[in-house]
């Protein structure tokens, strides 16, 4: 697996990473999107139905469920102190996965344990 080094070096070289102040909300639950984040610096809770779940730290990925056929997000992301992310579109994310192919192994591994974690809680 990828080492949350290289992930964040992955989301570094996108321009114009996004700055979240701590309690901004990053997506809401529900809502469509088309991006997918690496947290450069800080931390980010993940909310389902307004319950914080899972607390992420740099170097991992989160909301990547919209670039591989899930509609809409499943959670809520709000940025737990203030965080600098990467963010990924569809075709950088492919381009991603074809210069680095263990990262699609990252996004699906990461993607899969939150999804685990959350069938537990629920």
């Amino acid at each position: 697996m990828l080492s949350p080094v290289v992930t964040v070096s992955i989301f570094q070289k996108q321009p114009d990473p996004k700055a979240f102040s701590a309690g901004q909300v990053i997506f809401e639950e529900g809502q469509p999107g088309d991006e997918m984040y690496g947290i450069l610096e800080g931390e980010v809770d993940i909310l389902v139905n307004g319950k914080i779940v899972e607390t992420i730290e740099t170097g991992e990925v989160f909301g990547a469920g919209v670039l591989v056929g899930v509609e809409d997000r499943t959670y809520s992301a709000i940025a737990k102190v203030d965080s600098k992310l990467g963010f990924l579109d569809r075709e950088g994310f492919l381009f991603a996965v074809q210069e680095t192919p263990v990262f699609a192994l990252q996004v699906m591994k990461s993607y899969s344990e939150r999804l685990s974690r959350l069938q537990h809680i629920i």
